[in-house]
């Protein structure tokens, strides 16, 4: 069994409070595809989506960014038709809603022990930002052994120096395959 991580294609990170803007429209079809094809074939699909509370002064990112993806928030819904792929598949065992507090879908998380319960030795990255929670999440899979494969079509960032470095940090330094 393999396992799509979709990371954090929230409305707040493609058009509201913190936007990758334009690449992350772009990829809405692809990421889409990609999510509706794991779990039409039982493979299990996370949804490792950013969780935060309203002026959080314990928060790094609180002094980083903008507030965005707040608890109870429309920032928090998935973005475009992703929202009913998720509403649509909720209930079946292999799909699963990861709340997350950390760029990392790892860090502070049950991520690794369900992977581990399914024998999963490889996973497979969309969503954004490609240079901060798509690339954290990377590092900590690498750090766990994980074979890691990236949907170059189906990650973005504000950033495009940064989504390009990382695309070429996931091949050379972690030893992900680009796909």
């Amino acid at each position: 069994m393999k396992a799509l991580i979709n990371i954090d294609y929230t409305f707040d990170f493609v058009e509201g409070n913190l936007p990758c803007g334009e690449p992350a429209i772009v990829i809405e079809k692809e990421l889409v595809k990609i999510t509706q094809n794991f779990i039409n074939n039982g493979d299990y699909t996370v949804f490792a989506i950013d969780l935060h509370t309203l002026d959080d002064p314990y928060h790094p990112e609180s002094k980083l960014f903008p507030p965005h993806n707040i608890s109870g928030t429309k920032g928090r819904d998935l973005y475009g038709t992703l929202q009913k792929i998720y509403k649509d598949h909720k209930d079946l065992t292999n799909v699963y809603w990861m709340d997350k507090t950390r760029y990392s879908a790892f860090a502070g998380t049950d991520l690794h022990i369900k992977l581990q319960e399914r024998s999963i030795k490889d996973i497979y990255l969309v969503g954004v930002c490609t240079d901060i929670c798509v690339l954290h999440t990377a590092i900590d899979a690498y750090n766990h052994g994980y074979n890691i494969h990236i949907y170059e079509n189906a990650v973005a960032s504000f950033n495009e120096i940064g989504h390009q470095w990382a695309l070429d940090h996931f091949k050379n330094v972690l030893g992900a395959t680009i796909l």
